[in-house]
């Protein structure tokens, strides 16, 4: 009786060992994945757009007068002074009516001449007292009498004066015209400092007046041009941060947005969709060494950052219902968890709740991953 017992009992313990060894060995194996941890630094969101440098103050020195030009002499890209001779005009034969009509345009011209060295002289007195009034200004920031941004402001006031002046002397060219000796030539000069960026007509042929001739520019003033779509325009502010890269260079440049301009276009995107952008121009903060007119360039508008936030991969968030969440990994095991997450950029989310720093959570999760699955970390199976 006792041997029939035992050869049962051990009957069942060899039936229940093996179904324990096949079920084992049937198991379906863990899911590898890819893991990261929940971490705390700098977060940084943006608009990212291409963009493209472009002249600061770029202008057109067009005919005076119709004539025969002769051959341009410079080339794209040479740097020329002030009252530099471009071009010259060797005036046709003129007619009754048509010198009558250039004499009406002579004295319209002195006109204007006159009316631009008035301004020039108000600009330039204007610039004066700015000077003086920054001057005034620091020594009593100095003494911390006034605040930073007086100071500021009235640096600020200076700038734009030194700026008046300046657009005023590039608008102030002399128009030279001779009625009856055909031997005069009548020169197109460089108004200020600058450098060629197009030449529109280097050979020589007669041409009308107000023919454009040469596009000029102030080298060393290059700033930066993106459009952005208006939804993306309305949360940039003056002064905010851009990262310039893509140009070529070594390494990112730094810029800072000085204009959101107050009207938009319609743009056609690449997928035929009609799109209202805005402009968005931004300064310089590093020297942009071997930047042209029209190069293209990445621009990254910072419209919010952070020296210190808890942060998660944004691979790792995905949502389910209206709520954000996260695999995390507990003994192996896959664990559903929900978050609140705050700003957020391509690469990365703030967390506000759900998880703690150090935390793992699983990147890139797939659709046949569930809550409580074995899981492997990929590397280390």
């Amino acid at each position: 009786m006792h041997r029939r017992i035992l050869r049962r009992f051990l009957i069942v313990l060899a039936a229940t060992g093996a179904a324990i060894v096949v079920a084992i060995a049937f198991r379906p194996k863990p899911t590898e994945v890819e893991t990261a941890r929940v971490t705390r630094g700098p977060l940084q969101v943006t608009i990212d757009e291409d963009g493209e440098s472009r002249a600061h103050d770029r202008f057109t020195l067009a005919a005076p007068i119709g004539g025969c030009l002769s051959r341009v002499r410079f080339h794209e890209g040479d740097e020329v002074g002030s009252d530099t001779v471009l071009a010259t005009i060797s005036p046709l034969p003129l007619d009754a009516r048509e010198l009558g009509e250039i004499r009406a345009r002579i004295d319209a011209a002195e006109a204007r001449r006159r009316e631009a060295r008035e301004q020039l002289a108000r600009s330039e007195s204007e610039l004066a007292q700015a000077g003086r009034d920054f001057d005034r200004t620091r020594l009593l920031a100095r003494d911390h009498i006034v605040s930073d941004q007086q100071l500021e402001q009235a640096e600020s006031r200076r700038t734009a004066a030194a700026k008046d002046v300046e657009r005023e002397k590039a608008g102030l060219i002399s128009l030279q015209v001779q009625e009856h000796n055909t031997s005069r030539l009548v020169s197109a000069r460089a108004p200020a400092r600058c450098r060629i960026l197009r030449i529109l007509e280097k050979s020589e042929r007669v041409i009308s007046f107000g023919t454009p001739i040469v596009i000029l520019s102030d080298p060393h003033k290059i700033e930066v041009v993106v459009d952005v779509l208006s939804t993306d325009a309305v949360k940039i502010k003056l002064g905010a941060p851009v990262i310039i890269e893509g140009w070529g260079g070594p390494r990112p440049l730094c810029a800072r947005v000085r204009v959101v301009e107050p009207y938009g276009f319609t743009k056609i995107s690449a997928l035929g969709i009609e799109e209202q952008r805005v402009n968005v121009i931004a300064d310089f903060v590093d020297s942009p060494d071997g930047l042209g007119d029209g190069y293209r360039v990445d621009a990254r508008i910072v419209i919010w950052e952070s020296s210190s936030v808890l942060k998660v991969p944004a691979s790792a968030l995905f949502r389910v219902g209206q709520r954000w969440t996260v695999f995390t990994i507990e003994k192996d095991r896959a664990r559903m968890t929900a978050v609140e997450i705050g700003h957020r950029n391509a690469l990365e989310a703030e967390i506000v709740q759900g998880l703690k720093e150090g935390t793992q959570v699983i990147l890139h999760p797939g659709n046949e991953l569930k809550d409580r699955a074995r899981v492997a970390i990929r590397g280390q199976v």
